[in-house]
C-alpha cells in the first residue's frame, strides 16, 4: 500500500517551498496537480526542474472555472463529480505506491486538495505537508507588516457580495482579500465604502515572475490576474518608536 502525499508548495517561488515538500516532490514517482484546461498550472510551474525524468504526471483539469457562476447548480454538480472521480483515481493509484499531489499555498487554507481530503479520509493513508500561504508571500513581498499587537485580521473572498465585503471591512483591523481578479472593481468600491481604500495595496503574482505591488487607489483595475491579493495592514498596539 502506498499513500497520498499532498505537498504544500507555498506562494509560488520555488525557493519558498519547505525542505520536506521539496524532498517529497523530488522523490515522487507519480504526481497529480490541478490546472485549468489548456494551461500548465501554477503548481506544475512551481516544481519545474524538480521532478525526475520518469515521473508520471496526472493533470487534474477542472471541468469549469469561471465560465458559469459558482452558485449555479451546474457548477456545483460539475465540481462534485470532478472531485469524486479524482478521489477514486488517487485511491486506486495509492493502492500500489505513493502519489504526490501538488498544492499551491497551504493545502488546508482554501486549497482544492481539501475537497479530495474529505473524500479520501478513511479510504487511504494520507500525509499533508504544510506550505506558506499565498497571502503570507504577498505581504512579505510587498514589505507590509500586517497584524500588530491585538489587531483582528480578516480574510475575505472577492467573490462575496459588495455589501457583505464592506460589512466585514468596516469591522476589521487588517484585511486580506483573495480571489480578486475580475472582482477587483467590486473590492475597490467596498473598501471605499468602508473608508479603507487609501490604506489598501494590490499585490499581483506575489513572489512569482511578473510580481507587481501598487497602491490599490493607483492601480489599473480593468485587467487584474487571477493571482492578485488586496492587503490592508492593521495599525494596532505596538511600542512607540524612539527617535
Amino acid at each position: 500500500m502506498g499513500k497520498v502525499i499532498c505537498a504544500g508548495l507555498g506562494p509560488g517561488d520555488p525557493d519558498l517551498m519547505s525542505m520536506r515538500a521539496s524532498r517529497a516532490v523530488k522523490a515522487a514517482r507519480q504526481v497529480a496537480y490541478f490546472r485549468k484546461k489548456g494551461r500548465q498550472g501554477n503548481a506544475r510551474r512551481t516544481v519545474e526542474g524538480l521532478l525526475t525524468h520518469d515521473c508520471i504526471e496526472h493533470a487534474m483539469e477542472y471541468p469549469v472555472t469561471t465560465e458559469i457562476p459558482f452558485a449555479d447548480s451546474c457548477y456545483v454538480d460539475a465540481l462534485a463529480n470532478f472531485y469524486d472521480a479524482w478521489a477514486g483515481r488517487l485511491a486506486d493509484l495509492a493502492a500500489t505506491e505513493d502519489i504526490v499531489v501538488l498544492c499551491e499555498g497551504d493545502p488546508f487554507f482554501f486549497g482544492s486538495f481539501m475537497h479530495l481530503y474529505i473524500r479520501l479520509h478513511g479510504r487511504v493513508e494520507m500525509e499533508v505537508i504544510p506550505g506558506i500561504t499565498g497571502m503570507t508571500g504577498c505581504w512579505n513581498a510587498a514589505g507590509l507588516p500586517v497584524a500588530w499587537g491585538d489587531d483582528v485580521c480578516t480574510v475575505l473572498m472577492g467573490t462575496l457580495g459588495e455589501d457583505k465585503l464592506a460589512h466585514h471591512m468596516i469591522k476589521a483591523d487588517a484585511i486580506v482579500v483573495m480571489k480578486t481578479g475580475r472582482n477587483l472593481l467590486k473590492v475597490r468600491r467596498a473598501l471605499e465604502t468602508a473608508g479603507r481604500l487609501d490604506e489598501a495595496w494590490l499585490v499581483e503574482r506575489g513572489t512569482m515572475p511578473g510580481q507587481r505591488v501598487v497602491r490599490l487607489v493607483d492601480a489599473d483595475i480593468v485587467d487584474s490576474p487571477y493571482f492578485a491579493t488586496v492587503i490592508v495592514p492593521g495599525n494596532g498596539r505596538r511600542p512607540m518608536v524612539v527617535e
